[in-house]
């Protein structure tokens, strides 16, 4: 394809599962506010002015599946995430975008990928030039054992639906030929999901959306590595009150999180964080404090040691919103994820470890300068491909 074909840009329709979450119907108000009031949402976003062979942001279009079907606008009401002030001019454009409820729980793993492959089909009927986009919101589950899962009959008889609805979805969405996004910890990126997906020729981008403070501890543990001041220990905590926050209270559904956001500290880096204790030194907490809704509170104690050994100490304190930070880094993603699909590219792709706590793939940059490098290198490949073609 060339940008200059004459041919009009096709426009992108993300499918979201879990859209009346937090996350999702902030992502829904800043999709219907890029039609109206572009710069409100352009200026959060980072591929605004890249892919020029992409149609404009503001022809983004959303449809999914909740289990909870009320229109959009009601459900913002709910999470009090954006200002009904903000939120009220784009209740009918919210109220269009259509919500499906999900298949059964009961059903097996294949009537349920049957039962989401029909509805794709029908959300592509009346933009059927747009491109689609999956994107899983849906909350964290249980710890999965599936790895060793060598093809698909072994898989449907390892998971269980109901418990983990995630890899319904997923191949759905993959043999419908439909780019990947996992903003979820649920590890979906088993062998044979990837190997599905490499056949397919569909693109992944996962796992596990890197939104406050991790992505600020990967930054600050960077600029302390390349200083070459010594972490001696990291101490997190995180407290949200909204549903996320109730659902992690679950030591088993939040176990892959902890795991995502305990992890990362040691691969940037280079060695393990207490290792002169003999145990970890570094502690990750979330705590369910309904008070604060979205807007998560994320404290880090990290202690540094510098020249002859000496000790030091930062503290940080990060007041943020969840859905707020999330959210367009969702659009940032489609697009991103849309453009490496165009260019050739299927399976994980870890060149975006920049948007995710545990990047998928082979060799993933690690530190914030090599994640950052890595959407400059990609970028100007996927030019080059699709310009070339």
């Amino acid at each position: 394809m060339s940008i200059c074909d004459g041919t009009d840009p096709r426009p992108l329709l993300m499918l979201v599962a879990g859209a009346n979450g937090a996350v999702a119907t902030t992502l829904a108000v800043a999709t219907a506010a890029l039609k109206q009031a572009r710069e409100t949402v352009l200026d959060s976003l980072t591929t605004g002015s890249k892919f020029p062979y992409l149609s404009a942001p503001e022809n983004i279009q959303m449809a999914g599946w909740d289990i909870n079907t009320r229109s959009l606008s009601e459900q913002m009401t709910v999470h009090r995430v954006v200002p009904d002030s903000i939120s009220r001019p784009y209740a009918g454009a919210l109220d269009q975008m259509v919500i499906k409820s999900p298949p059964d729980g009961s059903l097996s793993l294949e009537v349920q990928i049957q039962r989401l492959m029909a509805d794709i089909e029908e959300f592509r009927k009346p933009a059927p030039s747009a491109m689609p986009v999956f994107i899983n919101l849906l909350p964290a589950c249980d710890t999965t054992h599936m790895m060793g899962c060598e093809d698909f009959d072994a898989l449907s008889k390892a998971v269980v639906p109901g418990v983990f609805p995630d890899l319904a979805y997923v191949l759905a969405a993959i043999r419908s030929g439909i780019p990947v996004i996992n903003f979820t910890p649920n590890a979906v990126e088993i062998p044979i999901i990837c190997k599905e997906a490499i056949e397919y020729g569909v693109p992944m981008a996962g796992r596990d959306g890197k939104t406050g403070q991790t992505y600020f501890k990967v930054a600050l543990a960077s600029a302390l590595k390349a200083r070459n001041l010594y972490v001696d220990g990291w101490y997190s905590l995180n407290i949200l009150g909204n549903a996320d926050g109730r659902n992690l209270m679950d030591p088993d559904r939040a176990a892959g999180k902890v795991t995502n956001k305990t992890r990362l500290l040691d691969e940037i880096l280079g060695y393990p964080v207490g290792e002169q204790y003999g145990e970890s030194a570094h502690k990750v907490h979330i705590d369910y404090y309904p008070p604060r809704g979205d807007a998560k509170e994320a404290w880090d104690v990290i202690d540094i040691k510098g020249l002859f050994g000496l000790p030091m100490s930062i503290r940080m304190d990060l007041q943020g919103r969840d859905s707020i930070l999330a959210a367009p880094m969702i659009l940032d993603l489609s697009r991103w994820i849309t453009t490496l699909h165009m260019a050739g590219y299927a399976g994980p792709i870890p060149e975006l470890g920049f948007f995710f706590k545990k990047p998928v793939g082979k060799n993933p940059p690690l530190s914030f300068q090599e994640q950052t490098a890595s959407l400059v290198e990609l970028e100007r490949v996927c030019n080059q491909k699709i310009t070339v073609n």
